[in-house]
């Protein structure tokens, strides 16, 4: 989930897709599964299906999205986690909960016939296996779009990645990605288009976001180490809940009159609490500063196989074929295009 820092950061510029042409973008992977296993569903909430049963709504989301990003231009790359830090046990327990919650909630509202609540509550059911995960990479290997496999979170790897100078931005919904230290995040990159408002009748163009992480400091006057020191007031993946009445502007007036969550445990009762968390302070500080990352990975392009795409979507997953191959020619057309005007502007 991440911590939710938006009412602090008013330095957002809203983009074009065509404003990402030839850069690389690094995408959280397992945030973006998730998006399309939540929102791409039938009316009473069903997630698209294979005619074995199969959930294939990832694979759709996957495969058109990333034909709209290579459309434009933009040089994807996709991160996927690995194993969680142990810190994040709690955390994962309690999605694991609400899930629960909401599949009860699910089977209620369908059987009283509220298709709008149904939807609604399976969108919070969405599970990821790791055969669905697997089944993205071959997707994306017959694409020619590279990814890389985490160590651990796979947003503290993109953060690395692109802070290492191999990528232009990071993209995720979640501001994780700028306590891990990501130059740039760019958030609404993989739901970008017209969005229906939860719980509403309304639809909203979505838009890319920019969002620079020195503005951000620059703007709130403060260190990396103090907005991860605001993220723990609020509750992070490694304190879930954070600290009981405290919300992002009052976090942030703490953090800036006493420089350190440590200096402002000892001078406010209400933060006594933070002394008694299950894992030091520090150590979650360093986990964002210090996180499991790997240098082992290669970013390469490559054209699409159309061939091995349709084995994936159509042959075993029942797509249209038909529709495969107009999302692919798209492509194709595209990059021999990008090709062609290298080449002119190579020979003026």
């Amino acid at each position: 989930m991440g911590v939710d820092l938006r009412d602090l950061i008013t330095k957002v510029h809203t983009i074009k897709l065509e404003e990402l042409n030839k850069r690389v973008v690094v995408i959280d992977g397992y945030n973006a599964l998730y998006q399309f296993l939540a929102i791409i569903r039938q009316p009473d909430g069903t997630p698209l299906m294979d005619s074995k049963g199969r959930i294939t709504s990832h694979l759709s989301g996957l495969f058109y999205r990333t034909v709209n990003l290579l459309e434009m231009g933009v040089k994807p790359v996709y991160v996927f986690d690995g194993k969680p830090p142990e810190v994040k046990e709690a955390e994962i327990e309690k999605r694991m909960k609400l899930k629960e919650e909401a599949e009860k909630k699910y089977k209620e509202a369908l059987e009283a016939g509220d298709l709008k609540a149904a939807k609604m509550y399976a969108q919070a059911t969405a599970r990821l296996t790791e055969e669905m995960v697997n089944q993205a990479k071959r997707l994306l290997e017959a694409m020619g779009v590279p990814w890389v496999q985490a160590p651990s979170e796979g947003e503290a790897q993109a953060a690395f990645i692109v802070a290492r100078g191999d990528a232009w931005a990071s993209a995720s919904q979640d501001y994780d990605s700028l306590l891990f230290g990501a130059p740039r995040l760019v958030r609404n990159l993989t739901i970008s288009g017209r969005r229906k408002l939860p719980r509403k009748d309304v639809y909203i163009e979505i838009e890319p976001e920019l969002i620079n992480l020195n503005e951000v400091l620059e703007e709130l006057q403060l260190t990396r180490e103090q907005l991860i020191d605001i993220a723990i007031l609020l509750g992070t993946d490694y304190n879930p809940g954070g600290v009981k009445g405290i919300g992002p502007k009052k976090a942030l007036k703490i953090v800036k009159t006493y420089g350190s969550l440590e200096k402002a445990i000892e001078a406010l009762p209400e933060l006594k609490e933070l002394r008694d968390l299950p894992i030091p302070i520090e150590e979650i500080r360093r986990l964002f500063l210090e996180p499991d990352v790997t240098e082992d990975y290669k970013l390469e392009w490559r054209n699409m196989d159309p061939e091995a795409v349709k084995r994936v979507l159509c042959d075993e997953h029942d797509f249209s074929e038909e529709r495969v191959q107009n999302a692919i020619e798209r492509v194709v057309k595209a990059q021999r295009a990008q090709q062609q005007m290298s080449l002119d502007a190579w020979f003026r």
